[in-house]
């Protein structure tokens, strides 16, 4: 076997090794299942390290010529921006990634690093929630104004601006303290045969035996249902549509 044939295999192998290590990490801590559904990126992942696993190694392969004064140079060259372009794919997944799971006023909202807004000068933010973990999604809730006017700001952000509470730090509390809000305005489970096939819904729901209720999870692409116990603490997060 030539060195050229023996390079590109041995950087194919490499690469294929670093991305399996990056999918692994990607869909299981920073986007868990259904959550890549839910926010739109498994292709754009796909892409990303198709692209980043192909193109470096067959560029290594044509630019290959054994005694090229130049080749080790080409070969780092190649190997830098392979890196490069794989740490920049990553910083933007890491600033997409899902943080919180925010319960406000009578369902979930997911809510992405990115989609936060700046408070880091607000020393109303509790350390607690101003400090994005990078080990997957957590759950919080919102507290609501008590102020009518304050309320009718929030209103006006949400409607005119877009801007919902569930992106405001400043505004998260512990989602024990939510329990009896979440419990009330909780759907039961067979509402969901209204919205999903009932086989569909009785082969998820069957796996999570202490299911007793759900509330519908708001996303940027696919919205998903969150499945709660009898003290409306979440479960897990489901594959099945929560409304029209």
């Amino acid at each position: 076997m030539s060195p050229r044939i023996k390079f590109f295999i041995k950087h194919l192998i490499a690469s294929l090794i670093v991305a399996t290590l990056v999918l692994g990490w990607i869909f299981t801590v920073w986007y868990p299942a259904p959550l890549a559904k839910a926010t739109g990126v498994t292709h754009i992942v796909l892409i990303m390290l198709a692209t980043d696993v192909i193109v470096g190694p067959i560029l290594g392969l044509i630019v290959y010529k054994a005694h090229k004064k130049s080749l080790k140079f080409d070969l780092m060259t190649i190997i830098l921006l392979q890196i490069s372009a794989l740490s920049y794919g990553i910083y933007s997944l890491a600033e997409g990634r899902p943080v919180w799971m925010v319960f406000n006023s009578n369902r979930f909202e997911l809510v992405r690093n990115n989609e936060l807004l700046d408070v880091s000068v607000d020393s109303r933010v509790d350390n607690e929630y101003y400090h994005h973990s990078l080990l997957g999604p957590k759950y919080v809730a919102v507290k609501i104004a008590e102020d009518s006017s304050e309320r009718e700001q929030n209103m006006f952000d949400e409607v005119m601006g877009n801007i919902s509470l569930a992106q405001r730090p400043e505004r998260y509390i512990n989602i024990a303290e939510a329990k009896k809000q979440i419990i009330k305005n909780s759907e039961s489970i067979s509402e969901l045969n209204d919205y999903n096939s009932k086989s569909v819904v009785s082969n998820t729901v069957d796996h999570y035996s202490n299911a007793r209720s759900y509330l519908g999870l708001k996303t940027s692409e696919v919205d998903m249902v969150v499945l709660l116990d009898a003290s409306g603490t979440p479960l897990q997060i489901v594959d099945l549509r929560p409304w029209e």
